[in-house]
């Protein structure tokens, strides 16, 4: 995945619809990891991995906090990453310009700062130290014994750190981890609770979201609704004056049950919420809303390649620069007075002394001098735009039948309130999906997303919020879905097959079940491209300057074939000899017809044409092969040997 900076790179010669550059205002991700540092979260334990082996929550926790910094090294390295302690009698030793102000038995392990892999090995020292003492976690953060930090104080210290070292365009996030579902059982709770509630308003309001992680155990189940159901804000759609009735809601937090699987739910958050858009949705003329869109499926590619120039002592990287030149005055030509123009054929031919075109130039049209028309740049982005300012604009509603399957042709995108462009958004936007899911309606949209994008027809499509049975959420708000024009959409031709026989579905089901994704869900982030993956290992190996070995990569993509024969075998082994001894699955429909061959031939003269005027590297390889072997001549060798071989031809001829 290339670094975010190489995200706003753009090759405007081949991209179709040029950026605005407020797309990305968030470049760079700051991560600050807020990890409880109690004695329960010190409590050791058995390793589940290795034999005679233990480990806390505390220690499993700075693991995967080095984890997310060792990938985010290769996918991000212009991000920045902390580190925040609390519950822990251990003193900061920081300067003034580092979270220096953060509140008593809090200790800033590592403040916000670029990545690298100096920082990255401190953490796996303190690691390997602790895997061979049990005891080394608690002498380096020796636990606070009486009482807990006010969460008030802990959302305060993130503040100022995050204020200090963070950059101010960053997406800036804490991860907070703990398992204490109660950190105030003292009667003073409800003043602490409510100190908590300001300051964490203190920290959203500048531009910090806050993700939980809940450790929950057999022996210490985490309750939410003792503290944090009242202390974290709510991200639905819910109209305030319902949210203070139900004080229970609380979305976006994850219960951990295995503390095992913490890296793995980190990754699900690793990668920050980034608006495609934020552009005004029009109800009505005048009646406006601020919305976001988002991408929900994105492709990730390895980074670019860059050029480095060596300068004796170090490498340094060469900036890429485009400059246009004319050819005339070898001189750098300002892009803003670049014009453009359109194609108009091969060109004018020069007149006989009769006026008459010379032989050769039929079908050649003349344009006077300075008749051809040419634009300037805010011309050409007029014509793709229609003068329409981002935005959109609601046309009108249909029922929801109306919407078929074979309409989205193109990813859709998920839009959502943005209260900070409208007051009202949310509450407006809120009503509109209600009204939209009770008489199961969709809407008809004229969207523009991009300040040089083409305005295109789409339909709203809404969708409640919903939590299944493994705690994901689906959250509510509108799928915007590209609408397709007529000219692209053909009829399929329609075609009837042999169907199976109900005792064939009935044994294919039975294996199909054995083998169906658990909770009937597939999380990409827990199955990375390997090839992708591959290629990240071998860097982070180069980046910490370790021996990597080709035979410990895990391609998680590979089927687990052993329990899938385990649970599955027998009813597949079935299944096939039935499918062997029915009679249909053997019947072959005959096709008719045969591919026809591209047309290739081409005419002498037409060559000899070209020839006379200079153009013979205008003709396709095909069509070159093909004349050379109608005159007996070799085949052999690139364009430009054919080409040459032509050009030959007729010199001798």
């Amino acid at each position: 995945m290339p670094p975010y900076d190489d995200w706003n790179n753009i090759d405007e010669e081949e991209d179709e619809e040029l950026q605005d550059p407020s797309v990305y205002e968030t470049k760079k991700d700051v991560i600050l990891f807020c990890i409880d540092c109690s004695d329960s979260m010190l409590k050791p334990y058995d390793d589940p991995q290795y034999e005679d082996v233990q480990t806390c929550h505390l220690f499993t926790a700075l693991e995967a906090a080095m984890q997310i910094q060792k990938k985010k090294i290769i996918v991000g390295p212009n991000d920045s990453v902390g580190i925040l302690l609390f519950n822990t009698t251990r003193k900061s030793e920081t300067s003034r310009s580092q979270g220096s102000e953060i509140k008593r038995n809090t200790f800033l392990f590592q403040p916000i700062g670029p990545l690298s892999a100096p920082k990255v090995q401190e953490v796996i020292q303190l690691l390997d130290a602790a895997r061979e003492d049990p005891d080394e976690l608690r002498k380096t953060f020796p636990p606070l014994t009486h009482g807990r930090v006010p969460m008030g104080d802990v959302f305060t210290s993130c503040n100022w750190v995050l204020r200090d070292g963070a950059p101010k365009t960053a997406s800036k996030r804490v991860f907070l981890i703990t398992d204490e579902d109660n950190p105030h059982p003292s009667t003073s709770s409800k003043q602490l609770i409510t100190s908590a509630r300001t300051t964490l308003i203190d920290l959203t309001q500048a531009g910090v979201t806050v993700e939980p992680f809940f450790i929950s155990t057999e022996d210490k189940p985490f309750d939410v609704s003792k503290f944090y159901s009242s202390v974290l804000l709510p991200t639905n759609l819910e109209d305030e004056d319902e949210l203070q009735q139900d004080s229970s809601i609380l979305p976006e937090s994850i219960s951990i049950s295995r503390i095992e699987d913490l890296l793995s739910q980190m990754r699900f958050h690793e990668v920050p919420k980034r608006a495609l858009f934020s552009v005004p949705f029009e109800l009505a003329n005048g009646f406006k809303i601020g919305i976001k869109g988002y991408g929900l499926v994105t492709e990730q590619k390895k980074g670019s390649y860059k050029y480095f120039v060596d300068l004796g002592d170090r490498m340094e990287v060469a900036t890429v620069k485009t400059t246009y030149v004319d050819e005339d005055r070898q001189a750098e030509v300002d892009k803003t007075k670049i014009v453009y123009g359109c194609d108009q054929g091969a060109g004018g031919t020069e007149e006989d002394e009769d006026g008459e075109e010379a032989a050769g130039g039929a079908g050649a049209r003349l344009v006077k001098p300075g008749s051809r028309p040419f634009f300037t740049t805010e011309e050409i982005r007029s014509f793709r735009t229609l003068g329409l300012e981002p935005g959109i604009k609601l046309l009108g509603f249909k029922p929801r039948s109306e919407l078929a399957f074979e309409d989205n042709i193109k990813h859709s995108q998920f839009i959502y309130p943005d209260e900070m462009s409208f007051s009202g958004s949310k509450r407006t936007f809120s009503a509109l999906l209600r009204s939209m899911l009770k008489k199961d309606k969709i809407a008809i949209v004229l969207a523009m997303t991009r300040r040089n994008s083409t305005p295109i027809f789409c339909a709203l499509l809404p969708q409640d919020e919903n939590v299944d049975d493994s705690g994901w959420t689906e959250p509510a708000g509108f799928h915007l879905i590209p609408l397709p024009f007529a000219d692209e959409i053909r009829s399929a031709p329609i075609q009837e097959g042999f169907r199976a026989s109900d005792e064939m579905r009935d044994a294919a089901r039975k294996w199909i079940d054995k083998m169906t994704v658990k909770n009937g869900t597939y999380p990409p982030d827990s199955y990375p491209n390997p090839a992708l993956a591959y290629h990240n290992a071998q860097l982070e190996a180069s980046a910490f300057r370790e021996q990597y070995d080709p035979d410990s990569f895990e391609d998680l993509t590979e089927p687990k074939y052993e329990s899938m024969h385990k649970r599955a075998g027998s009813f597949m082994k079935k299944w096939k000899d039935d499918l062997a001894n029915d009679n249909s699955a053997n019947l072959v429909v005959a096709t008719t017809g045969s591919k026809r061959k591209a047309d290739v031939s081409v005419d002498e003269a037409e060559i000899k044409s070209k020839y006379d005027s200079d153009q013979l590297s205008k003709l396709r390889v095909d069509q070159l092969k093909e004349f050379l072997k109608a005159k007996g001549q070799s085949v052999s060798g690139k364009k430009a040997d054919l080409v040459q071989r032509v050009s030959e031809w007729f010199d001798a001829h």
